[in-house]
């Protein structure tokens, strides 16, 4: 019996103990902190390049996304990238995730007739500070770095959305496409909606810019904003591309992600 226990602790103390499985960080792009001017603080630009990045010397078109902080939505936009890219149904992209940090403040432009919204978000009203920001400072730095075929696309949702339609609609060939999911056309009493027609006017694009903007069930419930910003736009004719899609079954909670995939599809089918 003494046999058999030594042998048995013979075998034991002779067997490799099982090594714990040692964690990798999962990395799916790099973070960049910017020293903003326009902001005057430092801020964060995320980056997500395509699969086939390393492997080449092609340049790509670049999905400028707004809220793409790491909490916010680049996560999601850069796996439709993704999938687009595997799936070969769309065209490849280097997604940017341009971080906010108070969205109000700065996506929306400053509130005149609305004293309570006024006095609900006091900080509101520096997109104009934002769109600096975006243009003047994070376009020349991934410009710098990045291989980039200089087409550039703005997309965006909610109050994004609504910063999407007031750039497309102040500096139109700053992008080359505008992409925006149920913008919150409401702020400060539809007031953009009523200067769009100034607006277009006002800043001819040299180019033809490509315009998606889809409208979920709520808005399309009081639809006046939506309407005069479609007309707006309609009424350009042929100096832009429309894209107007009307989703009566999608809520501002659920369009952004199914319209942003149709929109990537649409606008970006993958060469044949």
């Amino acid at each position: 019996m003494r046999r058999l226990l030594l042998l048995l602790a013979t075998l034991l103390l002779a067997t490799p103990a099982i090594a714990e499985p040692v964690a990798k960080p999962i990395v799916i792009g790099e973070a960049y902190a910017l020293a903003s001017k326009a902001l005057g603080g430092e801020r964060t630009v995320n980056v997500w390049t395509p699969p086939s990045y390393a492997k080449g010397e092609q340049r790509y078109p670049v999905l400028y996304l707004i809220d793409g902080g790491m909490a916010q939505d680049f996560h999601h936009i850069s796996g439709l990238a993704q999938l687009g890219a595997i799936s070969w149904l769309t065209q490849e992209f280097i997604v940017v995730g341009v971080e906010t940090v108070d969205r109000r403040r700065e996506l929306a432009f400053p509130v005149e007739r609305d004293a309570k919204l006024r006095a609900e978000y006091p900080t509101a009203g520096s997109s104009d500070l934002f769109r600096r920001y975006l243009i003047d400072e994070v376009k020349p730095m991934v410009e710098a770095r990045y291989r980039t075929s200089g087409e550039d696309v703005l997309i965006g949702e909610s109050l994004a959305g609504l910063f999407i339609v007031e750039t497309l609609l102040k500096t139109p060939d700053a992008f080359d496409t505008y992409i925006a999911m149920d913008p919150s056309l409401w702020w400060d009493d539809g007031r953009l909606t009523d200067e769009a027609a100034g607006l277009l006017a006002a800043h001819p694009a040299k180019g033809k810019p490509r315009v998606w903007i889809s409208i979920g069930k709520e808005t399309l419930q009081q639809p006046r904003f939506a309407d005069r910003l479609a007309a707006a736009l309609r009424a350009r004719g042929t100096a832009l591309e429309l894209h107007w899609e009307p989703r009566p079954a999608l809520s501002h909670a659920t369009i952004y992600h199914p319209t942003a995939w149709d929109a990537l599809q649409a606008l970006f089918p993958r060469p044949e």
